[in-house]
This record gives structure tokens, sequence and C-alpha cells, in this order.
């Protein structure tokens, strides 16, 4: 359980800052995360890496010589943002491109994918590289429908070293690649992790049982077991593992070498993974196998999650030249580095954001009462955080709820300063959307900040706003959250109720009032919304434990259907 909290909501800032705090001669605190200390060599590949806080090692632990160039670090269990990620990029940066390399969830796949185009508009050459280790989630022939977890270690290490030794960025990103089609992870977990200022675990095992197929955010496994003794769980690990020995071998040339992580999640701790190690390292050896360079320890953690996961990583001569090569950083350290001269530059300068250009007087008024609405947004979903995350940690991380209202906070605030800076109506949801994506993180800190962002492009910076242009902003941002996302209705997501929403609304505006219109949209969310409870989750980190869901109604939907029951009353002083 985390019992050392100050604020929760500030708990991942205050741990970051307390990391850079730790070890000044390694990393630099940057608006987003960290970037090396020492100098990187012109020329030079950056790779920067990233997820949600709550894993250490992974990622800020990594950063330093010979590992990564960044680490971006969102919230708990939650994605970084793009401008967070982009901030990283900018300071890592030395002239070689980048490289941003991550686990396969749904927000790290938005906000890396949205920050990769951001840079690549500044002129910057960007890969993507993301990790698909987990054996649990997805099937063998559907490898990119698979989670990151612990495989992180090994893939983003030899990316990195492929960097370090002065690679092409097409050399580098390759290496990545090859180094994810070689490995694989099976995780066990005895109980759940607590976020932090929460009063109980994210989920429970009863006493003599475990989950097997856990994820690496507080998720439940996908099944579970009678807990076995330790040459028993470490049978099912190695076993789950070499299931896809051939597809892994053969991404190393059909190699017998291979490197190995038994990884602790935060609770489970050294003795007993050693004793575990013992009968892997026993079985590997018996299958033909030679284990190269193993790594026994907590390295991608789940807070204060029990259990442990397997990796294992077939080895070609030069995926295994590059996992053995040297490295020093805060958490992995290996042979024996030159030191490297200290960074003279600020890598904390970057672009400050542009001034706002004031709107016409209607639209500024436009933007007060959006402001003024999004202090309602920001109040229901505090209202509703506890709910929300309760739906969500049925079938995934629990972190829905707090993830809405520190976005919404963000975003009402934001929206606030806007306002008294003279903003009209696009710059300020441009603004509060911004906020929302930098402060929530996760898949719904991207959705909900592009649905801002489409909204208030609709209505621009000028004029007032009517039922046509209200009736674009909707259709706008719902756009948006599917082309971003990808999700369509039936895929028990916030589409599910946004659709439904935006089409009745669309169908009574030319009959009724907005005030009235709207009112009967967001009765008709609401019962969408509820009507998610039938369906399996097929997206997201609910996906591995779809039929978990069934009787559940979807967190994202529920949230959509309570903001836009919420600004009903917006509408009722409108004369349309």
């Amino acid at each position: 359980m985390t019992l050392l909290v100050n604020d929760p909501g500030a708990f991942a800032d205050e741990a970051l800052a307390g990391f850079a705090a730790a070890h000044p001669d390694d990393v630099r605190i940057v608006h987003g995360g960290v970037v090396r200390a020492s100098a990187t060599p012109a020329g030079q590949v950056a790779v920067v890496l990233g997820g949600g806080t709550g894993h250490y090692p992974a990622f800020a632990g990594w950063v330093g010589p010979g590992f990564a160039h960044g680490a971006a670090c969102g919230n708990i269990f939650a994605s970084p943002s793009a401008s967070q990620i982009c901030s990283v990029a900018r300071a890592a940066e030395n002239g070689g491109g980048v490289v941003l390399g991550f686990g396969n969830y749904a927000g790290d796949v938005l906000h890396f994918g949205q920050a990769a185009e951001q840079l690549r508009g500044e002129g910057v050459d960007v890969r993507i590289v993301t990790v698909t280790d987990d054996i649990a989630s997805g099937p063998a022939d559907g490898t990119r429908l698979r989670r990151g977890i612990a495989g992180d270690l090994p893939v983003l290490k030899i990316l990195c070293a492929a960097a370090e030794e002065g690679r092409a960025l097409d050399a580098v990103e390759r290496a990545g690649r090859k180094a994810n089609a070689a490995t694989r992870s099976l995780g066990l977990a005895f109980g759940g992790c607590t976020l932090p200022g929460a009063g109980r675990p994210l989920f429970t095992v009863d006493s003599g049982r475990m989950g097997v197929g856990l994820g690496i955010h507080g998720e439940p496994g996908i099944e579970e077991r009678p807990l076995p003794t330790a040459d028993g769980a470490a049978d099912l690990l190695v076993d789950g593992v070499l299931a896809e020995r051939a597809e892994a071998a053969a991404a190393a040339g059909g190699s017998d070498r291979i490197t190995l992580l038994l990884n602790g999640l935060g609770a489970t701790k050294y003795e007993e993974l050693y004793v575990v190690h013992r009968r892997v390292v026993e079985r590997l050896t018996a299958e033909g196998l030679t284990v190269v360079a193993p790594v026994v320890g907590e390295q991608v953690t789940s807070l204060g999650m029990a259990g442990l996961s397997l990796t294992v990583t077939f080895l070609d001569p030069d995926l295994e030249a590059l996992w053995t090569a040297p490295a020093a950083t805060p958490a992995f350290r290996r042979g024996n580095l030159a030191p490297r001269p200290p960074r003279t530059d600020d890598p904390a300068a970057g672009a400050r954001t542009p001034p706002v250009v004031p709107g016409d007087s209607a639209s500024r008024a436009l933007g007060a009462r959006i402001a003024e609405a999004l202090g309602t947004v920001r109040d229901t979903v505090v209202a509703h955080e506890r709910r929300l995350g309760d739906i969500d940690a049925v079938a995934g991380d629990g972190d829905h709820g707090i993830g809405m209202r520190r976005g919404a906070e963000a975003a009402a605030t934001a929206a606030e300063e806007a306002v008294s800076l003279g903003a009209g109506a696009r710059t300020v949801l441009g603004r509060a959307g911004a906020a929302w994506s930098e402060r929530a993180g996760g898949t719904s800190g991207a959705l909900w900040a592009a649905a801002l962002t489409a909204f208030g492009s609709a209505l621009g910076d000028t004029g007032a706003a009517d039922a046509a242009r209200i009736a674009a902003g909707v259709r706008a941002a719902v756009d948006a959250v599917q082309r971003l996302g990808g999700a369509e209705p039936g895929d028990k997501t916030l589409v599910d109720a946004a659709v439904p929403f935006r089409d009745r609304l669309e169908a009574a505006l030319p009959h009724h009032s907005c005030a009235a219109a709207w009112a009967d949209a967001a009765h008709t969310a609401a019962r969408a919304a509820e009507a998610t409870a039938s369906i399996a989750a097929r997206r997201g980190r609910a996906r591995a434990h779809g039929d978990r869901s069934l009787g559940t109604p979807d967190a994202g939907a529920v949230s959509l259907a309570l903001v836009v029951s919420a600004l009903t009353p917006y509408f009722r002083q409108e004369k349309h």
C-alpha cells in the first residue's frame, strides 16, 4: 500500500522532483520528465522513453549514458502528455533524430504519436518503437495487440545501446524492433497495488490463489489459479514464455542464447525472486538454452503490487553485444564507461506558450461562459471521482476517476487564465484542452483534449454561438475522438455515449430549442452509457479482461454522460 503521501494529486510530480534531487550528477529535470545531465555527442540519435509514474526504475531510472537520453513521466499509471514528451525530446535531441520507446498501451500510443507528429512538423526525424512482450494480452498471431510489461527493460536497453554506439536512426530503430520481436514475458500477481490516497487496492487475490497474466497498471490477471510453490511458479512462467520459443528465436536468427529478467513488481522481494530464479535457470538450461547476463530484481514495478514476471529475450550476436554493452544510470549499471562531460546549456529552456490573440467582444463573452461551464465540469467530475474509479477498476486500472479530476481541474484553471487575457472561445477551449491532456495523461486525457480543441475550432474566436455552431462543434469533437482513438460504437468506450449524444442533438435541434435539444441528447447519452454494461470491452487495457467488464458500464461513457448532463443548464438562458 502507498502510505507516504502528501497530496495524492501531486504524488507523481513530487516523486520526480525527489528522484532528480537524489541524482543530480545523472539527470536534469525538465518540463515533463528528465534528461541526461551529461552531454550527448552531436549527431547521436536520442532515445526518449516514457510512461506513467508508478513503475520505477522504469522509466526515469534508466536515463544515462548507455541507456536513455531522456524519459517523459506521466501521472500514476497514465501516459505523459504530448507536450511533456515533446519537451523532453527537444531537451534530449542533438541533431541525430529521436526514437520514442514505450509500452503498447492506448494512452501512450496516442500521446507519443501526437508528439511524434508535432516534432516532425518542427523538422525533427522521429521514429517509434513500441514494446509488445506480454503473451497474456494477445494471441501469438496478434502480437501488435499485446501490452508492454517487463520486456521494456531488454528491448529498450538494446534500443538505447544501438544509439549510444553511434548507429544511424534507421539502424537504431531496427535494433529495437528486432529486440521486441525476440522478447516474451508472463507475470503472476498475488495482490493488487493501492493508488496514492486510495483506501483500498485496485484488486485483491484470495489467500492461496494467484492471478496469471497481470498488467503493470494495477490490472488483475486474466485468470486465477491456486498458489503454487516457488518451483511451481517458475515452471509456469518458463512454460509460458517458451510456448512461443520458435517465433521469438526466429527473430534472433534461431539462436539458443537468451537473456532473462525476473522482475519484482514492488512487494515481492529479492530472496523470493532468487528462489524462483534458481529454478528458472535450471529449466532453461534443461531446454538447451544459454543464459547471458540475467537480471533479477525490480525494474518495471507497479507501485506496491505483490507479484513477479519472467521475460526472455533471444539474442543473436548483435543483440547480445547491445544487451551487454556498458550503461550508467541511477538504476541500471553495467560495465565501465568513461566519464562524460556535463551539459553546459539549460535543458529546461524551450518554446514558451504563444501569447493570446484577443477574441472579439462576442467571443470573449462566450469564452467567459465556457470557462464557467468548465468549472461545472470540474465540480461534477470531483463529485463522481470515486464512482468512476470503481467502475474502471473492474477490468482496468482504476485511474479513470483521478485522471478525469486532474484533467477537469487543469482545464478549468487554464480556461479562467485565458479569459483573463481576453481570449475568445476557440483559444479558451484550446488552452483548456492542452491543460487537460497535460495533467490527466492517459487515453482519456488525449481524447478529451482532442474534443475540446475541435469544439473550439468550430466556434472560432469571433462571434457568438448559435445552434448551428454548437452542433458543428459537437460533431467536430466526436469526430476528433473517433479519429484519434480509433473506436467505434460497440467497442465499450466513451464513443458509445458520444455518438448517440451527437446524433440525437442533431436530430432534435431543428424542432426544439437548443436547451431542450441538449437535455434530450444528454438523456440519450446517459442511457447509452448504462447500456455499455452489456458489452464486453474490445479496446484499451480492459480488452484483455473483456468478459470481466460485462455487467459494468464503461467508465469513459459514464463520465461523458455526466459531463454533458451537467452542462444542460448553460443552454437554458440562451436564445437560438
